[in-house]
This record gives C-alpha cells, structure tokens and sequence, in this order.
C-alpha cells in the first residue's frame, strides 16, 4: 500500500496571484529538508493541497511525516493511502489502513470530497458504502456526525483516491525564504531561541551572531550555542552562525566605563558588530530576545539607548512576552534542555552590582567616549 502525505499550506491561500511564488518556496524548504534527513520525494500542487510522494522504497516515513512537521507555510497535512478508483479497493484500502486507529477509538464519521465528477458514486453515496464497510468489519465502531474521535476522509481526486484520518497540525506561519533576512543576537539562554523562531515562522531567515568572550566563557558555551542553532534549523532551516571574540572590548568597557553602564555600553557595542554583520550577509535588521523589564538592560529606558546605536530596525519578538510564555514555546520546540545547560555567556559575566536601569542616551554617549576610538 503505498502512502504519501497531503499538505495544506492554510495562509498561503490569502495570496492572491502570488500564492503560487510563496508556494514554490514551501516546496523548495520541504524538498530540502527531506533530502537532507530522509530521502527523495515527489511535489505536486493540486487544489490547495501539496502532495507529497516518495520516490524510493524504504524510506522512513515516520521521520519524513516528522520533518513536514516542523516546516513553517504549512497549516496542517495528513498521512494517506492511495486506493484505485474502485468502490471495493477503497472500502478495502480504508480498513486495511486506517484499521488500528478506528479500533482504538469508540466514534468516527466518513467525509468524502469528489472533485472527480466522473466517479459513478456522489459523495453522500461514497459515504454511506464506506462507513458500512467499516462498521461492519469493526463492531466496537459508532457513527458520530457532530464531535467523532476519528474522520475518516476519501478524496476522489483526478488521478488518484487518497484515504487518510485526522489532519495533523503544521507548525503554521509563512514559508521561510519568503520575507527576508535577519541577524539574530545569540546568547545561549531561554529568550533568543525563542525569538528566532519565532521570527522565522513570518518566513524570515536567520544570520544568527553570538559573541564569545574565552577564556572567561568556555568553549562549551559556544558549542550549546551551536546546538541551539541546529534545533532551530529543524524549524528555520540553514542558518550561519557567526561567532564573534568579544573579550577585548568586555575589558576595555570595564577598564575605562562607569560600572553601572557596563551593561548597556556592552549591547550597544554589540548591536554595531552584529549590524555590520548584518548588512555584510544582506540582512535587513536585528532580532533578540529582550522582553520589557525581564532583567536591568531591558526597561524601557536602556532598550532605547540600545537600539540608538544601529541604523536598522531592531525587532523583539518576545517583548511583551513573560518568563512562563517564553519558556513554554522553548519546550515546545525542544531548546529549552539546552538553553539550561548551567555554561556562562557573555552577557553574565562582569555583571554590574548596580546597573542603572533608567539611563539617559546622553549620558550612555558621553561614556562611551571614554573608550576612545570604537570602530
């Protein structure tokens, strides 16, 4: 029985005539990934669905039905069998492979869809025989026409009748490749992550920069920065890490800046390397993973004399987002294990006692001249 998976990429709909170039996009993400972890496969666009079909034999359909998962542009898809335009294949194929899942269950209600209107049955008809079938063949089954456990939907389509169970919800959003570039502050903890990802589930794609200050920030920190950029690849796809020694400059802030500006002087030096950054890989702005008063350099004050230091916009996905909600999404997306992993970054050492949490642009500038010549 050969199975393949139906996709439904749910906002790309709202498109208009360019549906079909973001489309293109989520074809080309979902072939690439699939090459990459399973194996070859066939993309068909057909009436809002996106077939998926594999080429070779053997694949591992359980990790490919995994990696569709996590493929931004896709609202929801479905495992399904493929049966021969006759009544009797389809009752058959219907059981044979649905037959586990509807025993497991106590209800379930058949949907047939017949955009082949050379099929002899209607819909209603197509319906009625399948769902005979099954109640027959499984007796423990009951017909629920308003809240079932499982819908079993035939879909008589021109080529091909696909049987499959409940649809699977996508991770959603838009494809990635679709809106852009970004650079992306790394730090190693819970938030940038999570701010990644996000941002990359409005079709973004991500540069990501982390700034490494050895020997006080070990090697081991970098490499859980690096693990964190290959989870979020599994949603957000190929993305650059730029690594960047950051010691000098940490010492030079604490040598020559007042203690309590340390903190804010250090993101503005490190929102000026990660905008040259940016625009050297053709990335349009910055993205971190602040959110309003989670710590000293995020009140509303110090995120203002942050961004005064780039000519890009600065994004945050995760700004009116607290500690909880941004936690949850990490799990969610398998980082959270990782971010905890007790390896300090660069953003917690050398932290001032008393950091002003309200500073003023001004006096932020004219402490920062006492490190002389910044670029």
């Amino acid at each position: 029985m050969k199975e393949v998976i139906l996709v439904k990429n749910g906002e790309l709909a709202l498109k208009g005539l360019n549906r079909s170039t973001f489309e293109d996009i989520l074809v080309k993400n979902m072939k690439r990934r699939l090459i990459h972890s399973v194996g070859k496969f066939t993309f068909t666009k057909s009436q809002s669905t996106i077939i998926v079909e594999p080429n070779e034999e053997d694949l591992d359909f359980e990790k490919a039905v995994e990696v569709i998962s996590k493929v931004f542009g896709i609202a929801g898809f479905s495992r399904a069998a493929l049966a021969e335009k006759d009544l009797e294949d389809i009752k058959n194929v219907a059981l044979s492979y649905l037959g586990d899942d509807l025993r497991s269950v106590k209800t379930f209600k058949v949907n047939a869809k017949r955009s082949d209107k050379k099929f002899p049955l209607t819909s209603p008809e197509l319906c009625r025989e399948v769902g005979a079938h099954l109640l027959r063949n499984i007796p423990s089954l009951k017909l629920d026409g308003h809240n079932p456990d499982i819908i079993v939907t035939v879909e008589v389509r021109d080529k091909h009748v696909f049987i499959h169970g409940n649809q699977i919800k996508g991770a959603g959003g838009m494809p990635v490749g679709s809106a852009g570039r970004v650079a992306l502050l790394v730090s190693g903890g819970i938030d940038s992550p999570v701010a990644g990802w996000m941002i990359c589930k409005r079709g973004v794609c991500l540069e990501a920069v982390h700034f490494h200050s050895h020997p006080y920030t070990s090697d081991r920190a970098r490499d859980k920065v690096l693990d964190l950029a290959r989870i979020m690849a599994k949603y957000c796809g190929r993305i650059n890490v730029h690594v960047v020694p950051f010691t000098e400059i940490q010492l030079a802030i604490i040598e020559k800046c007042p203690e309590n500006y340390l903190t804010v002087i250090m993101r503005r030096l490190m929102m000026r390397i990660a905008e040259k950054i940016a625009v050297a890989n053709n990335a349009q702005a910055l993205i971190t993973g602040e959110s309003i008063g989670q710590v000293a350099s995020q009140t509303m004050e110090s995120l203002v004399c942050t961004d005064s230091a780039v000519n890009i916009p600065v994004f945050r996905p995760c700004i009116g987002m607290d500690k909880e909600e941004i936690v949850t999404i990490s799990k969610k997306i398998g980082a959270f294990e990782t971010s905890i992993q007790p390896f300090e970054d660069c953003c917690t050492i050398f932290v001032p006692k008393h950091p002003k949490t309200k500073p003023t642009l001004a006096e932020i500038e004219e402490a920062e001249l006492l490190l002389g010549d910044i670029e």
